[in-house]
């Protein structure tokens, strides 16, 4: 989730190119999603799964061929904000204005279970773990700080940080040994080991920006981080080492979130607030 006033880091976006790049594609027609658009994720039936398709509170399913229709509606008084599948194939929703993270099965599109945690000002963003661990940031926006949570499989919530900047992006190296969190205000990156058993610690600066803000993120096979760079109209690529090496310009100027399938090349799927659509882009 948005606030309009975040609108404010980036309404005068120059864009920089870095390099040439072929302009990217409209993969789902601007307007079929709300502003609400976010954190899509493919799931094992190679399917693109994304929330608020047409109005608040669904989720939209969109096949190979780009037709995008409407999967489940979460229940009443939930909103969606992003998407992740565990190893089960499970679909877990981050569900922001319920205070919850929905675990739901696919086939019968049945809320399996739900996390629920009053003290989370949200669940924004979400990763999972393969044995099933989930990391979710918790941003307030209202004092432009955050939190750090993670929920064990077995239904343990913890905090892991509080008195953060305004928590956003979340992702797990390929690995898993390290996880990075975004502050969208703050402009920065972190970086915290991650332990077998799912703590966290050594929290480092990954990349610190000078301007606009941080939305959601994903790594490639190779490690590589992906940030939408909300306001910039683009995505910026960041090295394992934290350097930038790539940036791909966008159609619309508020990416929020954005998916990756990688085979012979790197074929990327971003979600547009401002547009209601998804571009996509191949990265060779």
């Amino acid at each position: 989730m948005k606030p309009k006033h975040l609108l404010a880091l980036g309404v005068l976006a120059a864009i920089h190119t870095g390099h040439a790049h072929p302009p990217t594609q409209d993969y789902i027609d601007a307007g079929r999603f709300t502003d609400g658009i976010e954190g899509p994720a493919f799931g094992p039936d190679g399917r693109l799964y994304v929330p608020n398709l047409k109005t608040q509170g669904t989720i939209g399913v969109v096949s190979a061929q780009g037709q995008a229709d409407i999967f489940m509606r979460l229940p009443e008084g939930s909103i969606g904000n992003a998407i992740r599948f565990n190893a089960e194939g499970d679909m877990l929703v981050a569900d922001y204005t319920g205070h919850n993270v929905h675990v739901i099965d696919l086939e019968s599109r049945a809320i399996r279970h739900t996390y629920h945690q009053p003290a989370m000002h949200q669940p924004n963003d979400i990763a999972v773990s393969r044995s099933g661990m989930i990391y979710a940031s918790d941003p307030d926006w209202s004092t432009d700080s955050g939190q750090l949570w993670r929920i064990s499989p077995e239904g343990e919530i913890v905090l892991l940080e509080c008195g953060m900047g305004t928590t956003n992006g979340i992702e797990l190296s390929p690995d898993e040994t390290r996880l990075y969190v975004n502050e969208s205000v703050q402009r920065k990156v972190w970086v915290y080991d991650v332990s077998p058993e799912g703590d966290i610690s050594n929290k480092q600066l990954f990349h610190q920006f000078d301007d606009y803000g941080l939305d959601g993120m994903k790594t490639d096979r190779t490690g590589n981080l992906y940030i939408a760079r909300y306001g910039a109209g683009r995505i910026t690529v960041l090295s394992p080492e934290g350097e930038v090496i790539n940036r791909f310009p966008l159609q619309g100027q508020h990416p929020t979130n954005l998916a990756l399938k990688e085979n012979e090349s790197t074929r990327v799927y971003v979600t547009l607030q401002q547009r209601g659509a998804i571009e996509t882009f191949t990265v060779e």
